[in-house]
C-alpha cells in the first residue's frame, strides 16, 4: 500500500456495499445499552417512529447520491458551498466524529473491562483496538469499503443467538404490557433523541460517495438496511423485556451483553465473551473508517487536499485520537455522572448530524440548481 493511495479510487462499488455500511454504522455500541434506557414496552412504538424518521433522512441522502456533484467528492462540495465554508464544515464534522469515537470507544472499553479483562488497565484496552483500527485504516479507503462485506457477514448473524430468550420458561406476554402509555408525556424527548442518535451514522456516507457509485439508485439499498436495523433493534429490545422484565431492565448496565451469560453452548463456556469478541470486529472497522475521515478532515482544514497522502499523516491523526481517548478515559469518563454526560452529548450531536446533514445538502443542492 503506497502512501499516495489512501484515498485513491479505481472503481466505484455497488449499492450492496452502501447497504452494509448503513446497517453496520447503525448497529454500534448504543444498541447494547438501549434497552436499559428505554425500559418500557411502549417504547417499541418509539423505535418504529424513529425508524421512519431515519427513512426520511435516507431518502434525502439518496437524492444527494443521485446528483451530479456527489461523484466529484471534495470539488463537488466546493462548488456547492465554497472553499471557506467547506473548511468550516470540516472543522464541525471533525468535532462530531471525535465525540462519536469517544463515546463508542469508551463504551466498548467498559464492556471489555467488565466482561473479559476486569483486572487489566483501561488504557491497554483502548490501545490495542485502536492499533488494529489504524492498521485497517492504513490499507486505504478502497480496501476499507471492501472489508465491510467481511465485517457485516461476520456479525449480522449474532442477533439469531437471542432467539431462545423468546421461548424461555420465564418469558411472558405480560412483560410486553402496557403497549399504550398512560400519557403522551411517557415518550420523553431524551429517549427519542437517544434512539435517533443510535440510528445515526449513515450521514457519513456523504463523504464516501465517490467510492459508492453515486449515480445509481441507492434508495432501495438504504431502505433495506434501515428496515433490517429497525428489526434488529425491536428483536433485541423485546427479547430483553421478555427476559428481564421492565422493572428489572433499568438496573442492568449492558442488558444485551449480560443476556449472553445465560446462554449455554457445548463449544464456549462463556458465550458472552465470544459475542463481545465478535462484536469488536465492526467496532474496529468503524473506528478505522472514522480515522480515515478524521485524517481527510484535517487535510481539508489545513488546505492540503491536493497534496499526496502519507502514512505519517494518518499516524499523527491516529495518535492524536488515541491521546484524546486516554485523556477522556483517565479524567473525564466516570462510571456514573461523566458517562451519562457523554451519552447525552452524543445523543444531541448524533441526532443533529443525522437530521441536518442530509437536509442541508438537499436544500443547498436545490437552491444551486435554481441559480
Amino acid at each position: 500500500m503506497t502512501s499516495s493511495s489512501l484515498f485513491n479510487k479505481t472503481s466505484p462499488y455497488g449499492g450492496v456495499y452502501a447497504m452494509f455500511l448503513v446497517n453496520r454504522l447503525q448497529m454500534l455500541y448504543f444498541v447494547l445499552v438501549m434497552p436499559a434506557f428505554l425500559v418500557h414496552p411502549y417504547m417499541i412504538w418509539a423505535i418504529i417512529a424513529m425508524g421512519l424518521l431515519s427513512q426520511v433522512n435516507l431518502i434525502m441522502l439518496s437524492r444527494w447520491f443521485a446528483s451530479d456533484l456527489s461523484e466529484q467528492g471534495y470539488e463537488g462540495f466546493v462548488l456547492l458551498f465554497g472553499e471557506r465554508t467547506v473548511r468550516l464544515l470540516a472543522m464541525a464534522g471533525l468535532l462530531f466524529i471525535l465525540i462519536k469515537i469517544t463515546v463508542v470507544t469508551q463504551g466498548y472499553t467498559d464492556i471489555i473491562h467488565q466482561y473479559i479483562f476486569p483486572s487489566m488497565n483501561r488504557n491497554w484496552l483502548i490501545l490495542f483496538p485502536i492499533l488494529m483500527s489504524f492498521y485497517l485504516a492504513a490499507q486505504g479507503m478502497e480496501n476499507m469499503i471492501r472489508f465491510i462485506m467481511i465485517a457485516c457477514l461476520s456479525t449480522c448473524w449474532m442477533v439469531i443467538v437471542f432467539v431462545p430468550f423468546y421461548f424461555s420458561p420465564t418469558a411472558s406476554l405480560t412483560d410486553l404490557y402496557p403497549l399504550i402509555p398512560a400519557s403522551g408525556s411517557a415518550f420523553t424527548w431524551k429517549s427519542l433523541l437517544f434512539i435517533l442518535s443510535a440510528l445515526s451514522g449513515p450521514e457519513y456516507l456523504i463523504l464516501l460517495t465517490p467510492w459508492l457509485n453515486p449515480r445509481q439508485k441507492t434508495l432501495k439499498y438504504f431502505t433495506a438496511a434501515n428496515a433490517y436495523t429497525i428489526w434488529e433493534y425491536l428483536f433485541l429490545f423485546i427479547g430483553a423485556l421478555l427476559f428481564y422484565g421492565s422493572h428489572y431492565l433499568s438496573t442492568i448496565k449492558f442488558p444485551i451483553v449480560s443476556m449472553g451469560r445465560y446462554m449455554q453452548s457445548p463449544v464456549f463456556e462463556r458465550v458472552d465473551i465470544f459475542l463481545v469478541s465478535v462484536h469488536m470486529i465492526y467496532f474496529m472497522y468503524v473506528m478505522a473508517l472514522f480515522l480515515l475521515l478524521c485524517y481527510g478532515a484535517v487535510r481539508i482544514i489545513a488546505g492540503r487536499v491536493h497534496a499526496k497522502t502519507s502514512q505519517i499523516g494518518l499516524l499523527l491523526s491516529g495518535t492524536a485520537v488515541l491521546l484524546c481517548m486516554f485523556a477522556v478515559s483517565n479524567w473525564f469518563w466516570d462510571a456514573g455522572t461523566d458517562q451519562n454526560m457523554w451519552l447525552s452529548l452524543q445523543s444531541w450531536s448524533g441526532a443533529c448530524t443525522y437530521l441536518l446533514a442530509p437536509a442541508v445538502l438537499l436544500i443547498t443542492l436545490k437552491r444551486k440548481r435554481r441559480v
